[in-house]
């Protein structure tokens, strides 16, 4: 049975641009929506905070003006409010882990159109059980189509045909809920499905130094050893190639109408993916366990494409 898909606001804009991507992705799914705002009392009134207005009237009024945003765009959706006065995280936390999918607004970082991840945000992604997508400020159903033709806007067009959802794949873990939820996001989309996948060759070991290590200046760096041959690299590109195809291949079984094509390119992984998902109307990340005592939460490549996608980015937990 599928639930609610739930989505965060607080009054800002790119809060009310997750609200209406979530109200139709909620449309998508046949599911409702629950659209949450969580308030916290401070010791003295905050600067934002009109001298006629309370804390508590003033979240009512943003949580109040976010739904009435969505309902006149998606009257025919089913919409539900509640308004927390408890802590931020943990809040939201809890209404994901009894749905479908966590939506989040985003700011962008000015010139480089992406993602600026806040304390919260990142906690969230970071922690969540459940897929979370964030969206930035600006984002429109428009964009998640193709450009119309004839100065025609997309919408006005239901046919006109989704932009490709972007899957960034890695292959050394099975991600089994990675892939099913591009698959999905794909099939109701009624478009294609781009899977990337980016490694790195190993460097061939360094030539043993003429001068002994114990010898060497202090701090001096132990030399790289020099590029792999030509053929490493051929090989290496083929069985990455294998291995995607192999990953792929059930999930094409199981998902026969999407068209899928995939990429393996060696080169650094986040700047792979971002450039993947320029044209893309959705990009498809993985967020490995829940155990965060060691290194970034979210891990390096996740990390810095949701700092600098442009498009909604889906982080889906995985084993």
């Amino acid at each position: 049975m599928p639930h609610d898909i739930v989505v965060g606001v607080d009054g800002t804009a790119e809060a009310l641009a997750a609200a209406h991507w979530a109200a139709h992705e909620a449309q998508r799914r046949g599911t409702g929506l629950s659209v949450v705002h969580v308030w916290h009392p401070h010791p003295h009134p905050p600067p934002y905070l009109p001298l006629d207005s309370t804390e508590r009237a003033w979240a009512e009024r943003l949580l109040r003006e976010a739904v009435r945003s969505v309902r006149a765009a998606h009257p025919g959706l089913r919409i539900t409010d509640r308004l927390v006065c408890e802590a931020t995280v943990a809040t939201l936390l809890a209404a994901a882990a009894d749905a479908d999918l966590l939506v989040l607004g985003s700011r962008g970082i000015g010139a480089l159109g992406g993602f600026l991840m806040g304390s919260v945000s990142q906690r969230v992604v970071g922690r969540s059980t459940r897929p979370v997508v964030l969206v930035r400020a600006g984002r429109s159903a428009a964009d998640e189509h193709l450009p119309a033709t004839d100065g025609v806007a997309p919408e006005e067009i239901p046919e006109t045909p989704y932009r490709q959802v972007v899957l960034g794949l890695q292959t050394d873990r099975p991600c089994d809920e990675l892939i099913e939820f591009a698959f999905d996001a794909a099939r109701r989309r009624d478009t294609g499905l781009r899977v990337v996948h980016a490694f790195r060759t190993p460097l061939r070991p360094a030539p043993v130094p003429s001068v002994p290590l114990a010898s060497a200046p202090l701090g001096s760096a132990a030399p790289e050893g020099p590029p792999p041959a030509p053929r490493a690299r051929a090989q290496a590109l083929a069985d990455e190639e294998h291995t995607v195809t192999a990953a792929l291949r059930p999930w094409r079984e199981k998902y026969p109408a999407v068209s899928v094509t995939a990429t393996v390119t060696e080169g650094r992984a986040a700047v792979v993916l971002v450039r993947a998902a320029q044209d893309a109307g959705l990009l498809v990340v993985g967020r490995r366990g829940t155990d965060h005592r060691a290194g970034t939460p979210l891990g390096a490549v996740t990390h810095a494409v949701l700092h600098h996608a442009g498009c909604p980015v889906a982080v889906v937990p995985h084993d």
